[in-house]
């Protein structure tokens, strides 16, 4: 599977027979999605960062909400989350996905604003590849990214929803390496990844935005 961070929450997932494409961004100054098209969206929450699917080409199934779902032998399960840590009450509801994808588990928590429940670490503690929000402000900030990591101990982790290019938000990744007790990594435009591949211990891989 090829991993490619197209910028803020959005993924493309590039599997052996399918792509799929995480929360979607709409163009803002200085960035786009520019021309892609796959056969699978998936949207943690309605809300603009996030719900893009027109830019998606391709017709695609869009999912955007909890349940399970099975398009293109790719299983999908939505798990219901909240925006904030006071249920919603501020943002609004989240919706975490576990994609089961070319024999990889991937998670992706779109905008969480809490620490796990138990309900909810039971559905992505197969997490193999995690990707994570550590920007706070509307999400999770470095500290409790870090602690959702030791809830589920994925073996891949890649944090999104930062832009490095801001000194706000590369503090935050500073930070969220400190808390992780490594040095930040040198980011790589794609990550390359089998089950054969995954490291043993929990690895954080830093993707260079694509747009």
């Amino acid at each position: 599977m090829e991993i490619t961070w197209l910028g803020h929450a959005c993924f493309q997932l590039r599997g052996k027979q399918v792509t799929l494409v995480t929360d979607p961004f709409t163009p803002q100054q200085g960035s786009s999605l520019g021309k892609i098209s796959a056969p699978i969206v998936t949207i943690s929450h309605d809300h603009p960062g996030h719900n893009n699917s027109a830019a998606i080409g391709g017709n695609p199934r869009v999912v955007r909400s909890p349940g399970e779902y099975e398009v293109s032998d790719v299983l999908i399960t939505g798990i219901a989350s909240y925006h904030d840590n006071k249920r919603g009450q501020e943002r609004g509801r989240n919706t975490i996905y576990v994609i089961h994808m070319d024999d990889l588990v991937i998670c992706h928590l779109g905008d969480l604003g809490h620490t796990l429940q138990e309900e909810q670490l039971e559905e992505v503690a197969d997490a193999d590849i995690l990707l994570i929000p550590i920007g706070g402000q509307s999400t999770i900030h470095a500290t409790q990214a870090a602690e959702v990591i030791s809830q589920v101990e994925p073996r891949i982790v890649i944090p999104m929803h930062y832009n490095a290019a801001l000194e706000e938000s590369a503090g935050a990744l500073n930070k969220f390496c400190r808390e992780m007790g490594v040095e930040p990594p040198a980011p790589q435009p794609k990550l390359v990844v089998t089950p054969g591949t995954l490291p043993v211990e929990t690895q954080i891989v830093l993707l260079t935005p694509r747009s």
